[in-house]
This record gives C-alpha cells, sequence and structure tokens, in this order.
C-alpha cells in the first residue's frame, strides 16, 4: 500500500469534521455571494451529516459579502470600515446558509467567537459545551470571527497573517475533531520542481521552517488573506492536537465527497502522534 493510500484510507472514519472554507471560495470578485458555489458546498456538508459524520463549519467570506452590499470596490484598509463590512455581510451569509441547508433538511446554528474567547476557561466551557449540544441534535454549528466586537482577527488581516485559519485550528482542538477540511482556491501546497513548475505534496507528514517560508509565494487576494502559509501554520496546529489536515480546493466539483472517499487531492497533514 503506497504511503498516500495508507494516509487517505483512513479519512473515511473521521466521526468529527470541521470545515474550513475560505473567502474567495464563497465569494465572486466583485465580493457578491458565489451562490452555486454555496449550494454545492452546502449539499456536500449535508451529505456528510446524513452519513453519519458530525459537521462543524467554519466559514469566511462576511467581510467580501458586506463590500459588495455598501458599494465598496476594494478591501478597506481601516479596522471600523472592515468591521462594518463584516457586520452587513454576516447576514447576507448566514441567509443563504440557512435557507440552503433548510432544503437539504439540516438545521445550522450561529456561533461567533473571539480569539480572546480561548484565553478564558469560562468561556471555553461554555463554547464547547454549546456545540457539543449542538452536535449531539444534529445542528451543524456555523463558526465565525465575531467581528464587531473583536479586532484580533481582523488586525491580522491587515497584516495578511490569517483568514480564519487559526479560528479553525482552535475549534478543532475545542470539540476534539478528528478531521480538519481546509477549502481553498488551490489543490493544496505546491513547491517548485525540477523544471521549476509547481509540483502538488499530496502528503506533509511535517510542516518545517524551510516549507513555511516556500508557501510565502502562494498568497491570496483583496478578497483573502493569509495564503498558503497561514494554512499551513493551521493545519500544524491540529495536527498536533491528533486531527487529520487536508488542505483542497474548494472550487472543485464533489471536492468534500472525494476527500472522503480517499482520493488523492489537495495536501494531508497526518495527525501528529499524541
Amino acid at each position: 500500500m503506497s504511503r498516500t493510500l495508507k494516509y487517505r484510507s483512513a479519512l473515511a472514519d473521521a466521526k468529527r469534521v470541521v470545515v474550513k472554507i475560505g473567502s474567495r471560495v464563497l465569494v465572486q470578485k466583485t465580493g457578491r455571494p458565489d451562490v452555486r458555489r454555496m449550494l454545492a458546498i452546502v449539499k456536500g456538508l449535508a451529505s456528510l451529516q446524513r452519513s453519519g459524520h458530525q459537521v462543524v463549519l467554519v466559514s469566511s467570506g462576511a467581510v467580501g459579502a458586506g463590500m459588495e452590499a455598501l458599494g465598496m470596490k476594494s478591501r478597506p484598509d481601516q479596522l471600523p470600515d472592515i468591521q462594518m463590512a463584516a457586520a452587513v455581510g454576516q447576514i447576507r451569509l448566514m441567509t443563504r446558509y440557512h435557507d440552503f441547508f433548510k432544503a437539504e433538511k439540516s438545521d445550522v446554528g450561529q456561533v461567533l467567537l473571539t480569539h480572546d474567547d480561548f484565553h478564558s476557561t469560562l468561556r471555553v466551557a461554555n463554547a464547547r459545551r454549546t456545540m457539543e449540544n449542538m452536535l449531539r441534535h444534529g445542528v451543524i454549528p456555523i463558526v465565525n470571527e465575531n467581528d464587531v466586537v473583536a479586532d484580533e482577527e481582523l488586525k491580522a488581516e491587515l497584516k495578511k497573517l490569517g483568514d480564519n485559519d487559526l479560528l479553525a485550528a482552535l475549534v478543532v482542538k475545542l470539540i476534539r475533531a478528528d478531521l480538519l477540511l481546509m477549502l481553498t482556491t488551490v489543490n493544496g501546497y505546491s513547491e517548485p520542481g525540477p523544471s521549476g513548475r509547481r509540483r502538488r505534496i499530496s502528503v506533509l507528514e511535517k510542516i518545517t521552517p524551510k516549507i513555511l517560508r516556500a508557501a510565502d509565494s502562494m498568497q491570496g487576494s483583496a478578497l483573502s488573506t493569509g495564503g498558503m502559509r497561514s494554512k499551513l501554520k493551521a493545519a500544524r496546529s491540529a495536527a498536533q492536537a491528533g486531527c487529520d489536515v487536508v488542505i483542497a480546493n474548494g472550487r472543485e466539483a464533489h471536492v468534500i465527497h472525494s476527500i472522503m472517499e480517499g482520493k488523492d487531492i489537495g495536501t494531508l497533514i497526518p495527525a501528529a502522534p499524541l
């Protein structure tokens, strides 16, 4: 059995799955939500839940959706404007999610967190208890940063350090997830080959400083932040907590189903031995 098949064949056994979706997967260049892509992802998540998995969605896209609603032509560079866009856009995103999941006969609930919440023992316990109860009752938590009252991630975005990637890793640890799917707009991590062309790496058993430096050339866009480096750092954190991670292209058809089937797409970061 090949190394790739060995690692990927076990993904279908994951009971609790966190799916993080980046901004560019969910919205068009204008910031308008990409309805067809959102619907396809919702169908994939609902199917995953029906097959017996517990599902948590960590969703970006609120700022981009708010930009479109407010007529902003480019991503604002002032924190109050970013927070305003997030507040307006969050309603748009959740309305879409509610309607799409309802059509799939799945219930969803919104969970807004701040990075500061994870530094409080009481808040961590409350968040874990609520999300565990939602999962027991078949409710899919939709998690996002509470941007209106928190500025940790938004300040990080201004410095190009993250796009809910760290939040996804924190949620993995919070609920002790078995698998983290990070859906972006590239098919995993790639590095330059002998010819100079980049080649996808199917399995990363260890994320080294050298790999992180190489990832710096794979950056985001005006509607997203962080790029591959932040995803790999989040993946390393989740893997160290005992969670398998797959970084894959969220624009590919049936991507969630393909990953769970063990197909060789994206980049797999196996859980580190505990």
